[in-house]
């Protein structure tokens, strides 16, 4: 398998992850108010907050993600987000990546942390017992 097709993996699990917390946060809103149980499901809510709880700290502590470092390694220096890297690095490269001040990310992140906790407070999870009930 070449580096090539490995760092596009690697992007593709990146916008996935994105997904998921920007999404889960959507959902989460929008399914308490459309009477969806399973977005106050306990797993689901912890690993979106995890999921954000991670992002939020790597901004404060000026990490770069780790999934960014890894797709960045496979592709070797210079090649990100180029049109020669194809479709998969050149469209979520352009959804993902952004050339910005380190402070807007950090302010963003921490909004977007500061929602999901107002979520986790407005609609608390919910543990189900494995029998149903």
């Amino acid at each position: 398998m070449s580096h090539s097709l490995l760092a596009d993996i690697v992007l593709t699990l990146h916008a996935a992850v994105v997904l998921f917390i920007v999404g889960g946060l959507v959902l989460i809103f929008a399914g308490n108010q459309a009477g969806w149980r399973w977005v106050n499901g306990w797993w689901f809510r912890l690993a979106h907050l995890a999921g954000i709880g991670i992002v939020v700290g790597q901004a404060w502590l000026g990490l770069d993600c780790p999934l960014t470092t890894l797709e960045v390694w496979l592709r070797g220096p210079g090649e990100t987000g180029s049109h020669a890297d194809g479709f998969i690095a050149y469209w979520l490269g352009r959804l993902l990546y952004y050339r910005l001040p380190a402070w807007i990310f950090v302010l963003a992140y921490s909004v977007f942390g500061a929602l999901v906790t107002l979520a986790w407070w407005r609609y608390p999870p919910v543990r189900r017992d494995a029998g149903g009930g």
